[in-house]
């Protein structure tokens, strides 16, 4: 049976009527006569056509040729048809359309650690599209074909996004800290033709090499003929002969004119892809009708962007976050901002002083930024004017109160919401969001996001409110990846085996007495204790409360008697050393929270606990390293040293 639940507190933030009166979703609403949030997810669960066509003409997405019906379901709700028959083209919406009465309006805007800045306006940016996408056409590109993306977050990266959309091919997002190993397994997969690459990137004040990374991966990768690469550092690289150009030979000699690829709405448009729990990875494949649509409604109606907007999220390209980014804004008018270095360097101001001296509204951050940014003191933020800032947004992990109220209450002084967001690379965007009409607790998400019938459900299926249990989701969205590249067996089997009819989605989540959503982590990472099920989050919430630990992490190791005995990883604070007395401390905070029966077996100390590029820890692989395990893929890991100094900890 499912225990009850009891996170996340008292209600500490409420809309003001300015903030409720300004917002999308109330335009929204009142153009379709809708009373309040809890009508609009009935009608937007209920009729998911009606719901579908209203958000496509709410943000004006353009068709060559209109579809005829809005979904079809004729193979089962796992493979609906969007937008049947329809003809378009993502980027014409993200940027053509917006030429005409947008020439100063800026589209983009970009600061590199070591302190360039630029700006490109929608004209400019459709402009340099068009170059990058006839560059593409110079080398035999076209429709239907893979092309990755293995650069830093520099104004070219959009750039050469929006090019390959534009041309009809495929964008193949690449994590910049991949090693070749994981750049081969993506690229062979897809078939990739071609690559975008970079010579370096710049972190905490030097120069980092990639360019040798994309010719190490290039040599395993049989399809692929051209790579593009971009001059970002200047340090000295190879290139290779005829495959190897650069891009400011290649494309800046190109035309500023350029004809756009018809597509149809359901043509892919991307595979992005996500580590599973075995070896091999998995695309999600998403459409020109799919993924950008879904990014921008959560954009307008979560984080509540307008046309006019500043919209920065700490992201790499190679998560979802990335694309989620640069077509969530375009596609409302908005500016992106991009910043490529560390976000607390040279100083841990550094990220206030991007949100001061760019004006800022929206900044996506995660809650490990800002447990590391805790232990420096407040000095670092108040120096700074954030006035601009309208929200923070965080997706990626879980939150603890302690972190999450220092954001709320010091940072955002109280009078702006964290807008919680969760989802995933499948779902191109999320299931459950805050937004600017309901109120919140820490940690908390505000309800499920509009036009989706989502739920938390027992080991039976059946609907439980103050309990943890499984987040599914039963009805179709215009989001849902369409399936798996190649792979589409491993598909049905990820998400809708369980049930019928039904995506069961793999976080541990909950719904407390007054409806709000709480996301615990991974389900397959929960832990059962004498048939106790814990939230991971849960009992690491608890000691990083403590003065001395910055993040932890919680795993479930068999037992013999029940089950499964808690062990726990904490990275102590700066020039904190994990002692014995320190270890006592934490057990005994445990215990007298969580009871006896839940005491852990261990608590370890280390240097960090291993993540992926949003700031995910990967309880699994923390796990398999303890236990000595298969590790599976892990290609997403940004610091993979962490997970080889917990193979020493047995």
């Amino acid at each position: 049976m499912s225990e009850p639940f009891t996170f996340g507190g008292e209600i500490v933030w409420k809309p003001l009527p300015e903030q409720i009166e300004h917002a999308n979703l109330t335009r929204f609403m009142r153009l379709h006569a809708i009373q309040d949030f809890e009508q609009l997810m009935q009608r937007s669960t209920q009729d998911v056509a009606w719901f579908t066509d209203a958000v496509l003409k709410f943000l004006d997405i353009q068709f060559y040729q209109p579809y005829s019906k809005v979904v079809g379901l004729k193979e089962g709700i796992q493979f609906p048809k969007w937008c049947v028959d329809g003809k378009m083209n993502i980027v014409h919406n993200c940027v053509e359309k917006w030429t005409a009465d947008q020439e100063q309006q800026t589209a983009l805007a970009f600061e590199g650690e070591e302190g360039t800045t630029r700006k490109l306006s929608y004209v400019e940016l459709n402009r340099e599209v068009n170059k990058a996408a006839n560059a593409l056409k110079s080398l035999g590109l076209g429709k239907g074909d893979a092309i990755g993306i293995f650069m830093p977050m520099t104004p070219e990266i959009v750039i050469a996004l929006l090019a390959i959309a534009k041309i009809g091919g495929i964008i193949l997002p690449l994590f910049s800290g991949y090693g070749a190993g994981a750049i081969v397994s993506r690229m062979v997969d897809a078939d990739a033709k071609a690559l975008f690459a970079a010579d370096g990137a710049f972190r905490r004040g030097k120069p980092v090499e990639m360019k040798s990374v994309a010719d190490e991966a290039a040599e395993s990768i049989p399809t692929l003929k051209h790579m593009i690469v971009l001059k970002r550092t200047g340090q000295a690289i190879k290139m290779k002969e005829k495959r190897d150009h650069w891009w400011h030979e290649l494309v800046d000699a190109q035309s500023d004119v350029c004809e756009t690829e018809k597509t149809s709405a359901e043509d892919p448009l991307m595979i992005i892809y996500t580590s599973g729990t075995t070896g091999k990875p998995k695309g999600a494949l998403h459409t020109h009708c799919g993924f950008p649509v879904k990014a921008a409604q959560d954009m307008a109606f979560g984080t509540d962007v307008h046309r006019g907007d500043v919209i920065y999220w700490m992201t790499d390209m190679g998560w979802m976050m990335g694309p989620w980014l640069v077509f969530g804004s375009l596609l409302l008018g908005a500016t992106i901002f991009l910043y490529d270095g560390a976000p607390d360097f040279p100083a841990p101001n550094r990220l206030w002083d991007l949100a001061e001296k760019h004006k800022i509204n929206q900044m996506g951050v995660s809650p490990t930024l800002i447990r590391s940014l805790i232990p420096h003191g407040d000095e670092h933020f108040k120096q700074h004017d954030l006035s601009s800032l309208k929200c923070f947004a965080s997706t990626g992990e879980p939150w603890n109160p302690d972190p999450w109220m220092w954001l709320f209450e010091k940072v955002g002084d109280g009078r702006i919401p964290i807008i919680n967001y969760s989802g995933g690379t499948e779902i191109s965007g999320g299931i459950v969001m805050g937004n600017m009409l309901l109120p919140l607790k820490p940690c908390a998400f505000s309800a499920a996001c509009p036009g989706m019938d989502a739920d938390v459900v027992d080991e039976h299926g059946n609907s439980l409110r103050n309990a943890v249990g499984e987040l599914v989701i039963k009805a179709p969205w215009i989001g849902m990846t369409r399936g798996f590249w190649k792979d589409q067996g491993r598909y049905l089997d990820t998400y809708w085996s369980r049930w019928e009819n039904v995506w069961v989605h793999g976080d541990f989540a909950a719904i407390d007495n007054d409806g709000l959503w709480y996301i615990l982590g991974r389900s397959d990472d929960t832990i059962k204790i004498a048939g106790k099920r814990l939230g991971p989050a849960e009992v690491e919430s608890i000691i990083v409360r403590h003065e001395s630990i910055v993040e932890a992490a919680a795993i479930g190791v068999p037992h013999e008697v029940k089950g499964s005995e808690l062990v726990l990883f904490a990275v102590t604070a700066p020039g904190v050393e994990g002692s014995a007395a320190l270890r006592q401390e934490l057990h005994e905070m445990v215990v007298a929270e969580m009871g006896k029966p839940l005491a852990p077996k261990s608590i370890l100390f280390v240097s960090d606990l291993p993540k992926t590029r949003n700031a995910k820890v990967m309880r699994r692989m923390i796990r398999a390293a303890y236990l000595g395990l298969e590790l599976g893929d892990t290609s997403s890991l940004v610091n993979p040293a962490a997970v080889e100094e917990i193979k020493l900890l047995k």
